[in-house]
C-alpha cells in the first residue's frame, strides 16, 4: 500500500508540471497561430525569444517553489504572485499599462515587484514572512492605482486595482501554508 500512494503522489506531481509547462507551450503558440490569422499580430523572432524566457522564468520560479513544498497553500501563493507578476512585465512590454509602453510612469510596475522580491528574500521564502511580503506588495500596487487615476489612467487604476486583489490572494495563501504555526524560534540545548 505505501507504494501506491508514492506513485500517486508521483503522479500528482507530474500532472503539475504537465499543467505548468503545457500551459507555457500553449501561452507560446497563442501568438504563432494569431499571426496565421491575422496581419495586426506581426512579431520577430525576438519577440518569441522574450515571451519563451518570461515563461521560463515564471514557470521555473513555480516547479522550484513546489518542489520545495508539498504544501497546496504555498504552492497556490506562489502560482498567484508569480502568474500576477507575469502579468504585470507581459502588459508593459506589450503596450504599457498607464499610456503606452514608453510612459516612465510604467516603471513604478517595477518598483511593485521590486518590493515582493526584497521582501521574499529578507523573509527567507517562509510562509509568514511572504505573507508580508505580499501585503506590503498590496499596498505598494495600491499606491500605483492612485497615481494612475490621477494621470488620468483609468486602465492603469482598473489592473492595478486587480493586482492589489492578487497580491493580497497570495498573502493570504501563504498565511493559510504557515498553518497558524508561530515562526520556529531557536531554544538553547539542555544539558
Amino acid at each position: 500500500m505505501a507504494g501506491n500512494s508514492g506513485n500517486r503522489g508521483a503522479r500528482r506531481g507530474g500532472s503539475w508540471r504537465m499543467a505548468t509547462w503545457g500551459g507555457a507551450a500553449f501561452l507560446l503558440l497563442v501568438p504563432l497561430v494569431a499571426m496565421q490569422l491575422t496581419d495586426e499580430m506581426a512579431w520577430g523572432p525576438g519577440d518569441f525569444i522574450l515571451l519563451g524566457a518570461m515563461l521560463f522564468g515564471a514557470c521555473g520560479t513555480f516547479e522550484l517553489a513546489a518542489r520545495m513544498t508539498g504544501d497546496g497553500s504555498y504552492r497556490a501563493a506562489v502560482a498567484v504572485a508569480v502568474a500576477a507578476a507575469f502579468l504585470i512585465v507581459w502588459v508593459n512590454l506589450a503596450v504599457g499599462i498607464i499610456g503606452s509602453e514608453d510612459n516612465r510612469a510604467n516603471l513604478m510596475f517595477a518598483g511593485v515587484l521590486a518590493v515582493g522580491l526584497i521582501g521574499a528574500v529578507i523573509a527567507r521564502f517562509q510562509p509568514h514572512g511572504m505573507a508580508r511580503a505580499l501585503v506590503a506588495m498590496a499596498i505598494a500596487q495600491a499606491v500605483v492605482a492612485g497615481v494612475a487615476l490621477v494621470l488620468g489612467s483609468l486602465e492603469g487604476f482598473v489592473l492595478s486595482g486587480g493586482l492589489v486583489a492578487l497580491w493580497l490572494l497570495s498573502a493570504w495563501l501563504f498565511r493559510k501554508a504557515q498553518g497558524g504555526q508561530s515562526p520556529q524560534v531557536a531554544r538553547p540545548h539542555a544539558g
